[in-house]
This record gives structure tokens, sequence and C-alpha cells, in this order.
């Protein structure tokens, strides 16, 4: 692939689509004229007290910035953990939800909106962990953890976990049920600076250690013998890169709730779209994960007087682009 389509892939479409997110929404459309104009006064290059004083101005910088922001970091942090999780595993179903990771923190969410007595995403982050050991230990056999198994005690753990889910929607009063409930479907319209932060400096530290670390992502491929040839300890390697993907998909969990199979899709997308190499898939998943989600967001809440949840269109406008891709790549998981 010639850098240009590279650049414009992984650079100039999220910024683009991250400009067209900014003047479309359900509230108002904006100009781009309009647009540069509050970008000008905000920067002080140009003096207009009505632009920052303005509901325009509000919109534009408290609501669909931080929500936009929010959103890229999701869609990057989800894509790259289910990326880094099927180089792991060497297996193409694997995703944060088929290990637990996601259901786990999901549960750790909702005990903690349910029950205050720590923080939601340090909560969501615990479970993570836990729902990713239990895992381990029920697949761990003779000295060994087989891929099959783990990925099989991945979905039993799952299960386990989305039940314990239910429960506590069974327990919950009307009104936390209703927040629980839209919270599992996936809810960025509650997105602020606040959770911004909150979610910013896990997603960006756990980001930075795979784009470190993804050449040896190459090596988990070709197996654990090739890897140990060429001095790489597999057995810590999968561990660091376990606990980074937990710790990325627990704080999207956190932030914006459960965005189910977006882990599966994008990292496929994206290996057919740049092939096997993880020196380029690792960027992609980043760039095109945040940009997917974004678009997904944009239609989620201006398709509708109302806003439908954003996991829902996840999967309606996902899982066609997954299997048009799959099928003109006339796709061979084996190469």
């Amino acid at each position: 692939m010639k850098g240009s389509k590279i650049i414009f892939l992984l650079i100039l479409l999220p910024i683009v689509l991250g400009v067209i997110s900014l003047i479309i929404g359900s509230s108002e459309n904006i100009g781009l004229g309009e647009l540069f104009h509050h970008i000008a006064v905000v920067s002080g290059f140009s003096e207009d007290p009505t632009v920052l004083h303005g509901s325009l101005s509000t919109i534009l910088w408290q609501v669909r910035l931080p929500r936009i922001v929010l959103t890229f970091l999701v869609g990057a942090s989800l894509a790259s953990s289910g990326g880094v999780l099927q180089a792991v595993f060497r297996n193409p179903i694997v995703d944060p939800f088929t290990l637990g990771i996601s259901s786990g923190s999901a549960f750790g969410a909702a005990l903690a909106m349910l029950f205050p007595v720590m923080a939601v995403n340090i909560s969501a982050f615990i479970f993570g962990v836990i729902a990713v050991v239990i895992t381990y230990l029920v697949s761990y056999a003779g000295a060994k953890t087989s891929i099959v198994s783990m990925v099989l005690a991945g979905m039993i753990v799952s299960g386990v976990f989305t039940a314990f889910l239910t429960v506590l929607q069974y327990l919950s009063d009307p009104y936390k049920l209703q927040a629980i409930v839209q919270w599992t479907m996936g809810n960025l319209h509650t997105a602020s600076w606040q959770k911004v932060y909150t979610a910013v400096f896990p997603v960006l530290i756990g980001l930075f250690v795979i784009v470190i670390l993804r050449w040896k992502l190459n090596l988990l491929a070709l197996g654990d013998h090739e890897a140990m040839a060429v001095g790489v300890n597999p057995t810590l390697l999968k561990l660091v890169l376990m606990a980074v993907a937990t710790m990325i998909t627990a704080s999207s969990v956190a932030a914006v709730g459960v965005i189910s199979l977006f882990g599966l899709i994008v990292p496929h997308i994206s290996r057919m779209i740049f092939g096997p190499n993880n020196n380029i898939t690792v960027w992609a998943n980043i760039s095109i994960g945040g940009t997917f989600l974004l678009l997904i967001d944009d239609f989620s809440r201006t398709v509708m007087p109302f806003e439908i949840p954003i996991g829902v269109f996840t999967m309606i406008i996902g899982a066609p682009i997954f299997i048009y891709l799959m099928r003109k790549n006339a796709i061979n998981w084996n190469s």
C-alpha cells in the first residue's frame, strides 16, 4: 500500500471525521466558517466576546468535543485490546469479551453504581483482572495453558459475570436499573471532560506500551519456541500484554459501558486493509478503531430525533461492513 493511502487512512481521515462530528448534532448543525471563527476566537487569533459566552460555544467545547475525544479513545482502546489478544493467543475469534474482561469489568462497574463503595473505574478494573485470572486458572492444566481451553474458559467466565450482572439489575431500584441497562448498551450521551480525564491516562499508557511492544507481537504470532529463539520471554510478554489489554478495556467499559464485539471486528478490518504485520496494524487499530466508533456515534446521535445506544449501532453498522470485507478479500485465517 502506498504511503499516501496510509497517511490518509491513519491520519487525515480521523481528523476530517472529527471536524465533521464537531459541526453536526441533534441540537444544532454548525457551518465550517462558524466553526473556524470559534476556533480563532478560542485560540486568541480573533476577538469576539459573544462567541465565548454563547450557547453555541457550550455545545461545541463542553458537549461535543469531550464526546468526540472520549469516543475516539474508547474505540482505539477496544480495537487495540482486541488486536493484542488475537496476536497473543493466535486466534481470530478472541476479543476482550471472549476472555471475560468486558463482562467482568461490566459487573464491577455496575456493582459500584449500585453499591458506591469505590469508584466505578477502579471497580471495573479490579473485576476485569479477576475475570482474566479466573479464566487463566480454569484453563491451566498440566503446567501449561491451551489456547482453545482458555478461550472456552473465557466464554464460560464471561457468561457467569453476565449472569451476576443480571442479578444486580434484578436487585436494583427502577432508577438505578434504568441507568445500568442504558450503560450496558453503550452510553456516550453522558460524555464529559471529567470522564475523559478519568479514562485518558490509563488508555494512553496502555496504548503506549502496545506501540512499544508492537514488533514483539509478530514474534508471538510465530510461536513460543520461535520467540525464545531470539531472546524474548513469551510468558512474561503475554502477561504484560494481557494486563495492558485488561487495563484499557476496563477503563473504556467504566467510561462508556459495554460495546460488544467492537474489539473483534476492527482488528480484522485492519488486517484486511494493511496485512498481518503488527508494526502497521497496531497503528491501524488505534486510528481505525477511534474513527469507526466516531462514525457509528455520529449515526447514533443524528439519524433519529432521539439517541440510539451506540452498542446497537455497533452491530447494525459494523457487522455488514465486516461481512462485506470478509467476502471481498476471501479472507484466509491461516495466512
